[in-house]
């Protein structure tokens, strides 16, 4: 299988091989951000407060669409990991073909549903009219564009692959060329072309087409075990339904949990353009620092599912406690840094030509969301670390009941408790979210195993 780049995370220390998946994974996740952070940097220092609020506004839109193409691709590598672990290498690329086959056919789909909403979602949003020509801007160039969805459908399905073999670093390479590329594209587009707003979704797109292309080229290269045959490339009915399953509800996940961030958003686009503008910034800085969980809840999800395919039940609390307690480290952390540094990073953002009045006052609503937010990234962990733990076991449809938990305390908070409590309510959406959903998943976690541990022993039994 190419051993010198796949990584088996059934065998030694689980926090070392925690470690060893997670650094190089989040690594290039902060690329990821990076290119994300400067299309908002370059809009809000080249094209003023308004174009950034409009960039903000489309933000949980973002999330709810791409959210589902990043959350079915998650769902379409999990069996691959399973497979993985083991160490059946015929049903490992049955399931990467397929997966191509079920990823080509949404791509389609969503690329062609999403055409004809983004100026109506915009609307029931309530944006305001101020902002409404720069969100309608961005997100026609993000949604419209036919390649944008298939690239991201591409590179995360082709970066799932790779990881679900236990290789967390060559997907690095690409992100590292993507983010480059994106500051590259994204200067040009502001600065010499004058594309206005729409300049850096198109930066976005070209540069994950690019990665994309390039890791299809190397992943058939470097793996033996994924070159895939004219046998393995036929469709399969058994294993599309099980893609389907595994995908779908992850999917829905995403979905469900952007109709909640989509609700605050709506709230937010009740405030004034400075308060939008002020969840956009800190939303990017949030993100930044997130990242490190998202690539926990990645970890776990490949660690979960290839010792679940190999049964190897008794490591899945040891992987757990010790992704646990570099989430609580890295949290008590980060916390002081938002505290003392918040109004400084969100100043990044914000045009230097704009009346200093203005800019403290979106600073400072910045560094109160980053505050907020920081101070529960505890929780924030472990949704992720639980969540992805759960979904590499294949209990998949209990993601959906977790996202259904964050949808709750973001509506909570969105339609009754802004009313009340106005920006403050705002900031303290995601911290109830993740509450919330923290009361789901860790008796969901442990249910979860004990299932699959019954399952082992009936086997057992039933092979003696």
């Amino acid at each position: 299988m190419g051993k010198s780049s796949v990584k088996n995370l059934t065998f030694g220390s689980p926090m070392k091989l925690i470690l060893g998946f997670l650094l190089p994974l989040l690594g290039g996740l902060l690329f990821q951000q990076l290119y994300n952070m400067v299309d908002t940097l370059v809009v809000g220092r080249y094209l003023g407060v308004n174009a950034l609020a409009g960039v903000g506004s489309t933000g949980s839109i973002n999330f709810l669409v791409l959210g589902f193409c990043i959350g079915i691709c998650n769902g379409f590598v999990i069996p691959v990991a399973q497979k993985f672990g083991e160490g059946d290498e015929d049903g490992l690329r049955k399931y990467v073909a397929n997966g191509f086959w079920l990823s080509a056919v949404f791509a389609v789909v969503i690329t062609v549903c999403v055409c004809f909403l983004c100026s109506t979602i915009l609307h029931w949003m309530d944006t305001p009219s101020e902002i409404f020509k720069e969100a309608y801007n961005y997100i026609f160039y993000i949604f419209v564009i036919f390649l944008g969805i298939p690239v991201t459908i591409l590179y995360n399905l082709l970066s799932g692959i790779i990881r679900s073999l236990g290789d967390s670093k060559t997907p690095i390479y690409f992100l590292i060329l993507s983010s480059l590329l994106n500051v590259l594209f994204d200067i040009l587009s502001v600065r010499l072309l004058n594309m206005g707003v729409s300049g850096p979704a198109w930066a976005t797109v070209l540069s994950q087409a690019i990665s994309g292309i390039l890791c299809l080229i190397v992943m058939f290269r470097r793996y033996p075990v994924l070159r895939l045959t004219c046998d393995d490339l036929k469709p399969r009915k058994a294993y599309l339904l099980r893609l389907f399953s595994m995908g779908v509800p992850m999917g829905l996940q995403y979905s469900i949990t952007a109709i909640g961030t989509i609700v605050v958003q709506a709230a937010v686009n009740g405030l004034a353009a400075n308060y939008i503008a002020a969840v956009t910034v800190g939303n990017k800085i949030n993100q930044l620092f997130a990242c490190t969980f998202d690539a926990m809840g990645t970890t776990m999800a490949v660690y979960g599912a290839q010792n679940y395919g190999a049964m190897k039940l008794e490591r899945l609390h040891k992987g757990v406690a010790s992704c646990g307690l570099l989430a609580v480290i890295y949290s008590l952390l980060v916390l002081p840094i938002m505290i003392f540094f918040g109004t400084q990073l969100s100043m990044l953002f914000i045009d230097s030509a704009e009346p200093l009045a203005t800019r403290l006052e979106i600073a400072k609503y910045a560094r109160e969301f980053l505050i907020c937010n920081g101070a529960f990234y505890i929780s924030l962990a472990f949704v992720n670390i639980l969540r992805f733990m759960i979904q590499g076991l294949s209990f998949t449809k209990q993601a959906i009941f977790a996202g259904i938990f964050e949808m709750i305390a973001r509506c909570i908070c969105g339609f009754w408790l802004a009313e009340l409590w106005g920006y403050t309510a705002i900031c303290f959406a995601n911290p109830a979210a993740w509450i919330l959903a923290d009361l789901f998943l860790v008796p969901a976690y442990f249910h979860s195993v004990k299932v699959l541990e019954r399952r082992r022993t009936q086997r057992q039994s039933e092979a003696e």
